[in-house]
């Protein structure tokens, strides 16, 4: 037990959310850094408190509180069912739930987007999770869930706390007893925020208020990426970029694995199966063919006989044993049995390694300078992004890791690379570097913190509460958890840290497997819509395994509407690059088709979301949240507000059933108008080259005229409006337009299409003026009811033609998004 008192204080209250913190009195106890989680502004006075959406309320004996709406009285969070327990090394708190409850979150998982709510335990301890199997804990952490309850609206629970934890939610005394969601942590303190909502939407906002908006991406980044872990020279990633040009597939970003470095060193190049004149000459091909090249960087630095280390060692920067030490070698007067809870050290790719200590006040110098040296544009690989892996922190030795060395032996670390060869064959347009005959075959040959810095005395290596760690041990295949940081918080506290710490995010080594393929679907909405993390995306065709043509093909047009879009698969499994089979070729080519149209509606999805927080990608539920039937649709979501995605996900199917809530929607590919009636219905004839699209009624979706081949030509295209109209004939839009690249845009545009009584107004913000093509070629308006002229500006007979059957009107126009206009209809 704790020597100390406990308190439960009402830390902040604004409009929409509750601040509460139940904490030791001497405040010793193990919290968040500051540093690492600023908190958001909170009013503290009276007139706050009663405006708030929420109210606080506290039972001293025995001590429980609770959230209700003020509006309605509707209590949202209620401990007084079950006691507090709040010990160095475990907190339990329980709250009520409704009888049949809606709750989404406590990730990261791949089980379905609504969670059970009988006999449920998901715990969040970040592990590297090969295969992303469900029903266990994956990569990262994000302790918030939200309530859906339908027409009384939606709240958010988000738990500040970076410690092991098991979540549990069940009924008291068996399936006829009340629900409850019950907290089971290692440590630390209950930092609660809760968010009124009431929508969906809005607690997504409230949530990314709390935990800080995303950031905006670049316009190319939403192009089509390759990756694989195997490319076994510089012309085997030059080839492949050459293969998807011949295929006519648009390949927008070429990446490379872990292949290309020495002995997989992180800041070392392979020089002799990726020499950097070979690499420097693939990266100007790429930027002068306006494509982009990104690599993976891991966060441990090989042990030994590297400079990277020897820089880092001089630093002072890497992870330490209490003793100060890095690893064994320097604590050799410790009894060898000792050394097992003394070693900082792993076994990563490289063999053995050390792991920076981010906590450390001279890390981040050194990592920047590791990189200014290593990816110099002048004299190393210039790069476009980085991918960083590995980093729950990812350990392969098997806890307690007593001999590293020995690991690294046993099981041949690094892999042996795959033999030097000779340019196989030529490559038309590529440098005389990536030629054969240019290449000769070679032989081989801590301070401690304030308060807040975690109780002393305790178990952190075997806690005497076990989470439901798939691993095992809270220490297996990771960093030690009684390790130290520089300032003095310890592993234990701070290994879940990592997973809120993403800008954007790959759904780890998922298999190419139809469960797989499916569950995606369930992931990018986890992360856009509730963790705030809408860069996100699955390994397209599978990590792991074999693909199948048919599930490659399906997965080309999924992984298009994902955000973040890459083909990527491991050494082991068969080559899937898409031109690999001619059906898949075609599925890609119609898949980037779409998504390149679509991408200026995409790309202002997102810009709302790193504004606001409002997600790029929505459940049916964030819609409509009053249809119950949309409450557990995870094989279908909408992009944006518009456009609705309904893949086929069954293997061998040309058939799919999906939902239609009660509302007007149009076919994506025809216009043709679908009446939702608030139930299923049936698109026959869907073979692997399609998947079932439909916009929204209501909605002004702005599109390239278009598609190209690179993004920098995307920009040249005109734009083109598709007016889809609701059951009122009304319908609105937006659009964000910036250079797409830089950090700061100097300039930007920020535009708004709104549809009403038959004129269409043009308005906003019109700063950014150096595009090529600013102007809509084209006005497709779905759901008009009869032939029309146009006026524009008092210019009458516009080119224009109706079809009658699909209710359409096709008009061809000239707005330039430079400034205001209007168009009038009648």
């Amino acid at each position: 037990m704790l020597a100390t008192y406990i308190q439960c204080v009402l830390m902040g209250i604004i409009d929409e959310r509750l601040h509460v913190i139940i904490e030791d009195s001497k405040e010793d106890v193990y919290q968040v850094p500051e540093s690492v989680f600023p908190r958001p502004e909170s009013e503290e006075n009276d007139s706050a408190s009663t405006k708030s959406a929420l109210k606080f309320s506290m039972t001293q004996k025995p001590f429980s509180f609770k959230i209700t709406r003020r509006a309605t009285d509707e209590v949202i969070f209620d401990t007084s069912n079950s006691p507090l327990i709040f010990e160095s090394q475990y907190l339990r708190l329980r709250t009520s739930l409704p009888d049949e409850p809606n709750l989404y979150g406590l990730g990261e998982h791949s089980d379905p987007l609504r969670l059970q709510t009988e006999d449920l335990v998901t715990t969040l301890w970040n592990r590297d999770a090969f295969g992303i199997p469900p029903g266990t804990n994956l990569y990262g952490s994000h302790p918030v869930y939200y309530d859906h309850r339908g027409r009384s609206g939606t709240h958010g629970v988000f738990l500040l706390n970076s410690n092991g934890m098991d979540v549990k939610v069940g009924s008291e005394n068996g399936d006829n007893g009340k629900k409850y969601l019950e907290y089971n942590t290692l440590g630390g303190v209950l930092d609660f925020y809760f968010m009124a909502g009431p929508t969906p939407k809005e607690v997504a906002s409230q949530y990314a208020e709390v935990v800080g908006l995303p950031a905006m991406m670049p316009y190319w980044g939403f192009g089509l990426h390759q990756c694989r872990y195997g490319y076994r020279d510089a012309f085997n990633v030059a080839e492949v970029v050459y293969n998807y040009s011949q295929a006519g597939i648009p390949l927008e970003t070429m990446w490379t694995d872990i292949d290309y470095m020495d002995g997989r060193k992180v800041f070392t190049l392979d020089s002799k199966r990726f020499p950097i004149d070979e690499m420097r000459a693939l990266v100007k091909y790429l930027h002068d063919h306006n494509q982009h090249y990104i690599v993976m960087v891991d966060p441990a630095v090989s042990y030994g006989d590297n400079d990277a280390f020897e820089r880092g060692k001089t630093q002072d920067v890497f992870m330490k044993s209490r003793d100060g030490a890095i690893y064994k070698g320097e604590l050799e007067a410790l009894p060898l049995y000792l050394l097992y809870t003394k070693s900082s050290i792993g076994a990563v790719w490289p063999g053995v390694t050390a792991f920076p200590d981010w906590f450390h006040p001279g890390t981040q110098d050194y990592w920047n300078n590791e990189f200014k040296l290593f990816f110099d544009p002048e004299k190393g690989i210039d790069i476009d992004a980085l991918w960083i892996d590995m980093n729950e922190a990812s350990n392969f030795c098997d806890w307690p890791c007593s001999d590293p060395e020995g690991w690294e032996r046993d099981h041949d670390l690094p892999p042996a690379p795959p033999p030097v060869r000779p340019i196989p064959r030529p490559l038309p347009g590529f440098p005389d570097k990536l030629q054969p005959g240019s290449v000769k075959l070679v032989k081989r040959d801590g301070t401690r913190l304030r308060s807040q810095a975690g109780l002393p005395g305790r178990d952190l290596i075997d806690p005497p509460y076990r989470i439901q760690n798939e691993a095992g041990s809270i220490s297996n295949k990771t960093l030690n958890t009684d390790l130290v940081h520089a300032n003095g918080l310890v592993e234990y506290d701070t290994h879940n840290l990592y997973g809120t710490m993403l800008t954007i995010y790959r759904l780890g080594d998922n298999l190419s497997e139809w469960s797989q393929y499916r569950f995606s679907i369930s992931q990018i909405l986890q992360f856009a819509a509730i963790y705030q993390v809408p860069m996100v995306g699955a390994d397209v065709c599978g990590f792991g395994g074999n693909v199948t043509e048919e599930l490659c093909a399906r997965w080309a047009m999924l992984g298009a509407f994902y955000p973040f879009y890459r083909n990527h698969n491991d050494i082991a499994g068969r080559d899937q690059e898409f031109y690999r089979w001619e059906s898949v070729t075609e599925a890609a080519r119609t898949a980037i088709g779409i998504r390149y149209k679509l991408l200026d509606y995409i790309y202002t999805a997102f810009h709302r979301q790193t504004q606001s927080g409002d997600p790029v990608l929505n459940p049916l539920f964030y819609i409509y949240p009053e249809d119950k039937d949309t409450f557990a649709i995870d094989l279908q979501f909408f992009y944006g507000d518009a456009l609705l995605v309904s893949p086929v996900t069954d293997e061998g199917a040309t058939s799919v059933e999906i939902y239609l809530p009660d509302d007007i929607f149009y076919d994506y590919y025809t216009g043709e108008p679908v009446e939702g009636k608030g139930g299923l219905i049936t698109m026959e004839n869907v073979p692997i080259t399609h998947i079932p699209l439909h916009f929204r009624g209501g909605q002004i979706v702005p599109m390239r005229a278009d598609s190209a081949n690179t993004t920098t030509e995307l920009r040249k295209q005109p734009f083109e409006l598709v007016i889809c109209l609701d059951r009122e004939g009304n319908a609105e839009g937006s659009l964000y337009l910036d250079d797409g690249d830089s950090l700061e845009q100097p300039h930007t545009s920020e535009i708004n299409f709104e549809y009403h009584n038959g004129v269409l107004k043009v308005s906003g913000k019109f700063d950014f003026q150096n595009e090529e093509a600013l102007e809509i070629k084209n006005i497709f308006v779905l759901g008009y009811k009869q032939d029309m002229t146009v006026q524009d500006k008092g210019n009458k007979n516009k080119d224009s033609q109706y079809d009658e059957r699909l209710k359409k009107l096709a008009i061809k126009a000239k707005i330039l998004l430079t400034g205001p206009s209007e168009m009038t209809l009648h």
